[in-house]
Parts: C-alpha cells; structure tokens; sequence
C-alpha cells in the first residue's frame, strides 16, 4: 500500500540550555531589535520572571494570568500593549501565561519569546484557547506561534512534584493524541513516540529526586517533541474532552489531563492495535506474547501514573455527577470524526463517569468507523 501524507513542520528557534534563559532571552531580545517589551507572568512567578528577564529592559509587567485565558483577561492584555507601544512580547510561566501571549499576538501579530516553566508544551504550538460564557474556544493560526523558545531546566526545578507530574502526563497526552489526530502522518507519530519514551524515562526520576536537573532537561525534550507532533497532527478526542471540561466546569488544566488520559487511551486502543503496540513500547511495557495490544498500552500507562501518583479522581477537583451530562453532550459535539472508535453518548457517560469516580480504564473494543 503506498503512503501518501501532507505534513506541515513549523518554523520555531529553540535555545536550549540549564542556567542559561537570562542570557538566552537577552540575545533573542537584540535579535528583534525590541525596545518596547511586555512580559506576562503571574504574580507567583514575578521573582523568577525577574531573574530571567535581568538583562533586557521591560516596558510593562502584566500579571493578570488566569487559566483556561478568559476573553476578558485577553482583552486587557491587548488593551495594555497598545496603551504602552510594546514591540515583543515575552511570556514567563506555564500554558496559562503562554496562551496569554498568544491571545494578545492573534489580533496584533506582535512576536512572542516563551519561557517555559512547565512541561506544558503550549510554547510549541500554533494553537490558542479562550474562554468566554462557560465555552472554550480553539484554534489555529500562525501569528500566535512564539517564534522562539527559551527552555532552561533550572526554572522547573521549584515545579512542585504534583504539577510537575501532572504537566507531564499532559505532555504525554500530546504524544497520545498525535497518533490518531485528524492529520496524523507517520513523522509526528514518530516524534510522538519519542516523546513519550522521552517523559516515561524521565517524570519517574522526577518524582522520586525533584532535583534531578538531568531528568528535567530530559523530561523539556520529551515535552517539546510530543507539543510538535500535536501541533502537525491536531487536536483529536483527548483534547477536546479536557478542554471543555476546563473551559465549562473550571478544572485545572494539567490534572484534568492526566485523569481523563486513560479513559481515551481505553475507548481507542482497541480500533488501532498496531498504533498502541508501539505506544505500550514507547511507555516501557512492550506487548507480551499473547497479550491484546491495547491492554498492554493501558497496562503501560496505568504503571507509569501508579508510579508517579497521579491524580485519579474529577471529582477531587470540583466536577460532579450532575455535571456529567452537559459534559457529554459537548463531548460529544466537539469528538473529531476521524477518532478511531465512533463517539456516542453512552461511550461519553461511561467514560467522563469513570474519569470522575476514579474507576480502573479497561480497553472495550466499541463500534469503529
């Protein structure tokens, strides 16, 4: 059978180096000629954004980053860089304050320097999200791709061991949701796959010494190669769920993702054996003899979050069974056609049911296209 495929590879500088953000950041700075320059960080990270930001000359500090970027907090940010002239924008933190940058760059064209602080990987990608009257919207464009990346594994080391492991499993959900995505193509599922090799060495290390600069140097590779093949391949089933359930109900990003990560693998791992083979051996866990490939991904995955101590429960961060219906009724909406199994609302009930009580992901083989 002969391949035929459309890939599409963004144009992104990465300057990669443990201490050296300051400096890093201060040669890209020079390299646009900026002089008006805004940084967006929270307020918890202003010190660190400081540390990083020593060397170049901030016009304006602007802090109000809320998850999930609320229309309302986008349109102040784009007020403020107006208001002051600014020239480039720098970004400090995790996905919140990157998808700031980026809401602010979609309606100016403003250029963007991200500072990675997480594992995120919004900082690779050409997608951006607002929220406005319960609703997250996504999309794609160009214009909102930080043209460089700043990455330094010292900023990550203060990442608490929870959000480290949970920003993670978010980077390993981009790996998950680039296999089957609607341009899937062999290259992002090879990076794919790399990266998740790449974070399932490494979160455990993390884990168990927080320290670890090699296991966080590790774990920033895994999380850009996994952020590039989602960005090629595009937002399948996964995202889609986390995203509503953030933008609807208000659930932290990171956590969200980790929970609802295997209850996807699940419900698809059985329409793609061949995809989720190479997953369970990217994850460490190759398929046994006589084994079903999806229970050996899921089996994969269940190790390496039993190992990590994952988050488990939704209902630990606010959703409620009588959030489950609305929460299916957009699940399955925004459900891509192309995903592997066909998404129904009994598949959807017992999947957001599970993710939120916690219960143990077992692969179904379901009604496929």
């Amino acid at each position: 059978m002969s391949m035929t495929f459309e890939h599409i590879t963004l144009g992104q500088r990465v300057l990669f180096g443990s201490g050296e953000a300051a400096a890093n950041l201060a040669a890209e700075v020079q390299r646009h000629a900026a002089s008006r320059v805004m940084v967006i960080a929270s307020a918890a990270k202003r010190e660190l954004a400081e540390r990083v930001c020593r060397d170049i000359e901030v016009a304006l500090w602007f802090d109000d980053v809320v998850q999930h970027v609320p229309v309302e907090c986008a349109e102040q940010a784009r007020a403020a860089a107006a208001e002051h002239g600014i020239d480039l924008l720098v970004c400090v933190g995790g996905g919140s304050a990157i998808g700031l940058a980026k809401a602010v760059a979609l309606t100016t064209g403003l250029p963007i320097v991200a500072v990675p602080t997480t594992y995120a990987g919004s900082e690779a990608t050409n997608v951006w999200g607002m929220t406005e009257n319960r609703t997250k919207t996504t999309g794609t464009d160009d214009r909102v791709l930080p043209g460089a990346v700043v990455y330094d594994a010292t900023l990550t080391v203060s990442l608490p061991v929870a959000l480290s492991v949970a920003s993670g499993l978010n980077s390993v959900a981009h790996c998950v949701d680039a296999l089957w995505a609607p341009k899937a193509d062999p290259i992002n599922q090879a990076l794919a796959l790399e990266g998740a090799r790449t974070l399932a060495a490494a979160l455990p290390r993390i884990a168990e010494a927080p320290e670890d600069l090699p296991a966080r140097e590790q774990a920033l590779c895994g999380c850009y190669l996994a952020a590039v093949a989602f960005a090629s391949a595009g937002s399948a089933l996964h995202h889609k769920i986390c995203h509503l359930l953030g933008g609807t109900f208000a659930l932290p990003h990171a956590e969200t993702h980790a929970i609802v990560l295997p209850h996807v693998l699940a419900l698809n791992a059985p329409a793609v054996p061949d995809l989720a083979a190479r997953l369970a051996c990217a994850l460490g866990r190759p398929v046994e003899a006589g084994q079903d490939p999806a229970d050996a991904a899921v089996a994969a995955l269940d190790q390496l979050r039993t190992t990590l101590g994952a988050p488990t429960r939704l209902a630990d961060y606010g959703l409620t069974e009588s959030d489950i219906p609305e929460a299916v009724q957009r699940a399955v909406g925004a459900a891509p056609a192309s995903n592997p199994v066909h998404v129904t609302p009994e598949n959807m009930t017992a999947l957001l049911t599970a993710a939120l009580t916690g219960a143990e992901p077992a692969p179904a083989v379901l009604t496929t296209r």
